[in-house]
């Protein structure tokens, strides 16, 4: 293919969409709202997702999604500083991992999508 790629972005569903939408804008993304039910979540530059209003059970409960980050210390340092795990219900931060290919640390969301933040060892 002769295209040239500017940007993939997933689809990911919210059993409450306001908590939802309300804990991504906490975690540092910028909401464009496309209508009542679904939103898109932008970090920076072409780097996000689609958030909408629907949730099946098995398909949120599988979804995962990983953000390659700079660095994974500070960043788990940045979250931690959030309090998410106190002011939403059933999010859970889980500490860094060290493995052969690099690091990463995890974050589930309100919903139970499960986030991977992970550094690539250089």
């Amino acid at each position: 293919m002769n295209q040239q790629v500017k940007s993939i972005r997933a689809f990911i569903g919210a059993k409450n969409f306001s908590i939802s939408r309300a804990f991504y804008k906490d975690l540092g993304f910028q909401e464009y709202i496309l209508s009542d039910s679904m939103s898109y979540f932008n970090i920076s530059d072409n780097y996000g997702f689609y958030l909408q209003n629907a949730y099946v059970e098995d398909w949120v409960n599988n979804s995962m999604l990983f953000l390659e980050i700079e660095n994974v210390e500070q960043y788990f340092k940045e979250i931690q500083k959030l309090n998410l795990t106190d002011k939403y219900q059933n999010v859970k931060l889980v500490p860094i991992r060290y493995e052969l290919w690099g690091k990463e640390c995890f974050l589930h969301d309100p919903s139970g999508i499960l986030w991977h933040f992970g550094e690539f060892n250089k």
